[in-house]
């Protein structure tokens, strides 16, 4: 749902802006949400991940939303700050559901109706969220893109030909194959660590849950550093130093995960984590240091190609 999602998401952005797209995905996105409690085969938790998941794609409408506020010399600090604390969302999410919010809502039920109740919480956060960005947010820093078009200050703009110029540039298509060797990583380590570190090191789901967490606390600074030092790089190299940067980061996070996958003590496998998810999220921050830069007119189009790689 993400992957289909962020492709369309990327050329709507460029015509109609990301404060509306975004605002009415995370509403409608919140109804399954709230709906996981009526779950009952694979097929419906199937069918419910695809519509939970297009709400993933408002990445792309944060990456674009930051770059259209932001000049592109500190692009790569301010997208991957956003999109960095964003993804805490994902360690939040694993710390509050499995070790607060589960345990909290199983005093009053069976751990089975407490699970499938308990998802409401962030669906209500997520609609009241959406509902806000819509009444309070701007599309640029000139105003919204519908007075924009109309006071002429804005072209009007086709998300079609915006899709196909963005697609037809063979460094769209690279930056898809880097991000989804970072941020693609990032997905499975928040849907997988805490089954992982369970079943390896026989934990119980609270306390796996909490360590698995540790994984996307590393939002809070690895992206943003990530943005920054490709932002520092570019001063001083030009395009070359952001490419190195995000080159080297590719390489120690492959050697990370050998490591990381043999470790076979929980002191060490939570240590090598840590520095493995640290590199992973500066990947992710020096790769959309690099998108603006690709095709400014249609940059839109190009993050959501580069953000569905993920």
């Amino acid at each position: 749902g993400t992957v289909f999602m962020r492709f369309i998401n990327g050329p709507m952005c460029d015509k109609y802006g990301a404060r509306i797209l975004m605002g009415v995905l995370l509403m409608l996105c919140s109804i399954p949400c709230a709906c996981t409690g009526l779950v009952n085969s694979a097929a419906s938790l199937a069918t419910l991940r695809f519509f939970i998941g297009l709400g993933g794609s408002t990445f792309v409408c944060c990456q674009f939303w930051t770059s259209r506020m932001f000049t592109k010399e500190v692009a790569g600090t301010a997208n991957a700050l956003v999109g960095g604390w964003g993804n805490l969302g994902g360690g939040v999410t694993q710390i509050v559901m499995g070790t607060l919010l589960f345990p909290l809502f199983k005093l009053g039920m069976s751990p089975e109706k407490a699970w499938r109740t308990v998802c409401i919480v962030p669906a209500v956060v997520g609609f009241c969220l959406g509902f806000l960005i819509i009444q309070i947010s701007d599309d640029a820093p000139k105003g919204n893109y519908k007075d924009m078009k109309k006071n002429g200050t804005m072209p009007e703009v086709s998300a079609a030909a915006s899709f196909r110029s963005g697609a037809a540039n063979i460094n769209t298509w690279i930056l898809f194959v880097q991000y989804a060797c970072c941020f693609g990583v990032e997905l499975t380590m928040n849907n997988a660590a805490a089954s992982y570190f369970k079943s390896k090191f026989e934990l119980t789901t609270e306390s796996a849950a909490a360590i698995a967490s540790i994984f996307g606390w590393m939002n809070l600074f690895a992206r943003g550093v990530g943005g920054y030092v490709s932002d520092n790089l570019n001063s001083r190299m030009g395009m070359r130093g952001r490419l190195i940067w995000q080159g080297a980061l590719l390489v120690v996070e492959g050697a990370l995960v050998f490591v990381f996958s043999n470790s076979n003590s929980l002191a060490v496998a939570i240590v090598i984590m840590v520095f493995f998810s640290s590199v992973v999220q500066s990947a992710e921050g020096s790769t959309y240091g690099i998108v603006p830069y690709v095709n400014p007119p249609v940059t839109g189009s190009i993050a959501g190609v580069v953000g569905a790689g993920g």
